[in-house]
């Protein structure tokens, strides 16, 4: 007979099985971690995209109201000629189709600004305000009072384009009645 010994075998979940199982787990909450780090850069990436757009809509917003405001700057002469030349028309003259014609004209032009969202800033009798109105002297009137108007000053929405050019009164209203 043949002796055969026997020798324990070593049991599976000895020692080696719980550094493999803590080994598995270290390596399943790096993965979490990883995981958890690139759902963040995702969302810092979306917020920094999501703010480009942003940015680049309002550049373009901006850039729109100033071409805007240089078109209706660059306008506002012709109205300007037109209004001096129909100031200018004598009497006489002032029913003639031609002096009509160039009335249709500044009306056409005061049409298209309107619609561009152009305003005229009215000055005439209100208080002297710096920031729409500019001041080129005084004259007899109520003190701070606009008393004439000698270029019409526009608004483009709560931008003002062109100030009014005025003269604002001295407080010497007794040589005006």
């Amino acid at each position: 007979m043949t002796e055969e010994r026997s020798t324990p075998m070593a049991p599976e979940d000895g020692p080696s099985q719980d550094a493999e199982a803590s080994s598995a787990a270290e390596q399943i909450e790096a993965l979490r971690g990883e995981l958890e780090q690139a759902r963040q850069q995702q969302l810092r990436a979306l917020a920094d995209y999501q703010n480009l757009q942003r940015r680049a809509q309002e550049e373009r917003t901006e850039f729109g109201r100033f071409q805007l405001t240089a078109t209706v700057m660059n306008i506002l002469p012709v109205l300007d000629d037109l209004e001096l030349a129909l100031d200018a028309v004598h009497e006489g003259i002032k029913d003639d189709p031609w002096v009509d014609g160039i009335r249709l004209v500044m009306q056409k032009f005061q049409g298209v600004l309107e619609a561009a969202g152009v305003k005229e800033i009215h000055a005439l009798s209100q208080p002297f305000n710096p920031e729409r109105h500019e001041a080129i002297g005084s004259a007899p009137g109520p003190q701070n009072e606009v008393v004439r108007v000698l270029r019409r000053g526009y608004m483009l929405g709560e931008r003002v384009v062109r100030p009014a050019m005025v003269m604002v009164g001295d407080g010497d209203v007794a040589t005006t009645l």
